[in-house]
């Protein structure tokens, strides 16, 4: 038997909430699905990691984030979006991954990995975090190595290479550092990324400066092997001693399950779907997307803050069309 709902939300992130949020408001029967936990990308970040935005701009549904400091840290948002999910009574299943969405006369047919729905609108929210841009060298597999990073005290008195320049993977750097692992960083560019936060930006370039952390500009991991690493670097291939590799090298939608539903993306490397900024409709009829996801490979264009209102914007879009 199917479960018939008016929309279907798929993805539990702070958007994904706030587009439940919108829908019952508005009055809608809606389910968000999620195949992981609460605010699964969330969870994913370090464990010590503080938000660039203060907290008032990552709120939602006009429900106050008070937090210790202005920048609110990961412990907190997971705080805050669980108590918003609970005290509005979200109706979200986790653990339940959406496998297929198919049209069904004026409907959509909705298969998750337990069962099957079927809704007259979907609305996307699945962000980005799930599937890690891949460096395509050999030895990448090797259990040594990870696209995400969590905790510091793992890596202490180890050979640590930190791949990337930007905030995780400066944050990575400087955290394992500080727990004494002898750190390396390896960076295509020629220095720290723009987009890392101001107040962390001098401790890592004072770090590299004094040769506490070793790193290697306009550099790439060329071959990893069991106890060491090879780097492409300026002056040729440098072989590192090597005991783990931290790989901040970014992350991207899941555009398989885009195209398989059948949303256009751009023929150029960005891959961006197509929508409506206005209703944030996409070429589908009824299928909408919402936060982060719009911006293809451009992951750097849609955060918390500035995407919240692809809840309204859409739950307007489908009051008008109902």
């Amino acid at each position: 038997m199917k479960d018939k709902f008016d929309i279907i939300i798929v993805g539990g992130g702070p958007i994904g909430l706030a587009c439940g949020l919108a829908a019952g408001k508005a009055g809608f029967k809606y389910l968000i699905l999620e195949k992981g936990c609460l605010v699964n990308s969330l969870y994913n970040y370090p464990s010590n990691m503080t938000f660039f935005s203060t907290s008032e701009r990552i709120e939602i549904g006009g429900v106050p984030f008070v937090s210790n400091n202005p920048k609110p840290t990961r412990p907190e948002a997971l705080e805050y979006y669980r108590r918003i999910a609970v005290s509005n009574h979200l109706h979200i299943r986790l653990q339940e991954e959406v496998t297929s969405v198919e049209p069904l006369d004026n409907l959509y047919e909705v298969q998750t990995n337990r069962q099957l729905y079927t809704a007259r609108y979907i609305i996307i929210a699945t962000g980005f975090y799930d599937i890690p841009v891949l460096m395509d060298v050999p030895g990448e597999n090797l259990s040594k190595v990870t696209h995400y990073y969590k905790d510091p005290h793992f890596y202490a008195m180890h050979k640590v290479i930190v791949v990337g320049a930007n905030n995780s993977a400066v944050d990575a750097a400087l955290e394992t550092w500080r727990k004494g692992a002898d750190v390396t960083m390896v960076i295509r560019s020629d220095g720290i990324g723009k987009r890392v936060k101001y107040w962390v930006r001098p401790d890592i370039e004072n770090r590299v400066k004094e040769g506490s952390i070793r790193a290697f500009t306009n550099s790439k991991v060329k071959e990893i092997r069991q106890s060491e690493v090879d780097i492409q670097t300026p002056d040729g291939i440098m072989t590192v001693p090597n005991d783990y590799v931290i790989a901040m090298t970014g992350y991207q939608p899941n555009f398989d399950f885009l195209k398989k539903i059948g949303i256009r993306l751009s023929d150029d490397e960005m891959l961006e779907p197509a929508y409506d900024p206005e209703t944030m409709e996409t070429n589908l009829k009824r299928v909408y997307l919402a936060g982060v996801i719009c911006g293809g490979m451009n992951t750097h264009v849609w955060f918390i803050e500035n995407s919240r209102d692809h809840a309204d914007k859409i739950i307007k879009s489908i009051g008008f069309s109902s």
